[in-house]
């Protein structure tokens, strides 16, 4: 079986759609949450991820799009959650809500999460070259898929594999191309992926629905 792995979509629309399309054929899709958040198209990308998503589960921005002001310290998340709060019809809000904390697949082999996999460390960030630090948490599982950094990476892991597929909408490895990854459950292969998308797209969308600048500077960047 392989599985296409997305995480981190951040509302670029653009962006998805580049990798959907770029996505060679996979058995099932997986995405490791962030939906929504940052950029002008949260509606839409929580409709396509719905759509072609065999399970996602929830990011930080998912958790938190009807609290915008928790993120105010930072004012592109809080304005980014504040669009997608105003944007958002109460069934794809409710979607949001309901999203799980952490999913299994590929017969419960692989675990799926935003962040790191221990619940108590929700949101705590776990770069590529701490991954071999998860080895605890391997337990029973081939392999762990996680998201919230927005850097690309695999390793292996306690006689298995972790591995960040990349954020869609907004990396931050400073490689501007959309990241995702392709898992072949078979052989405990994965690919890392990515592809161009039009960021002007996303630019001229960003000034038309009053975001912070910065929120598009930034994907030219990678950053």
């Amino acid at each position: 079986m392989k599985v296409g792995l997305i995480s981190d979509v951040h509302a670029n629309l653009p962006a998805l759609e580049a990798v959907l399309d770029d996505m060679p054929a996979v058995d099932r899709i997986v995405c490791a949450g962030d939906v929504i958040g940052y950029n002008p198209w949260p509606a839409e990308c929580v409709d396509r991820v719905r759509e072609v998503a065999a399970m996602t589960v929830r990011g930080n921005h998912d958790r938190t799009v009807e609290t915008p002001e928790r993120y105010r310290a930072n004012r592109m998340a809080e304005a980014g959650l504040e669009h997608a709060k105003e944007s958002l019809s109460e069934d794809r809000l409710a979607w949001l809500r309901g999203l799980p904390r952490a999913e299994t697949f590929a017969g419960g082999r692989y675990l799926l999460v935003h962040s790191h996999p221990a619940a108590e460390r929700e949101d705590a960030y776990v770069y590529p070259e701490e991954f071999p630090n998860l080895d605890r948490h391997m337990g029973e599982f081939d392999g762990i898929v996680l998201g919230h950094t927005h850097v690309q990476g695999k390793r292996s892991v306690a006689g298995g594999v972790v591995v960040n597929p990349g954020s869609v909408g907004q990396p931050r490895d400073g490689d501007p191309e959309a990241g995702y990854a392709v898992l072949d459950a078979a052989t405990d292969e994965v690919t890392l992926k990515r592809v161009a998308y039009d960021i002007d797209r996303v630019r001229e969308a960003v000034a038309e629905a009053g975001l912070p600048e910065r929120t598009a500077d930034r994907l030219y960047r990678g950053e």
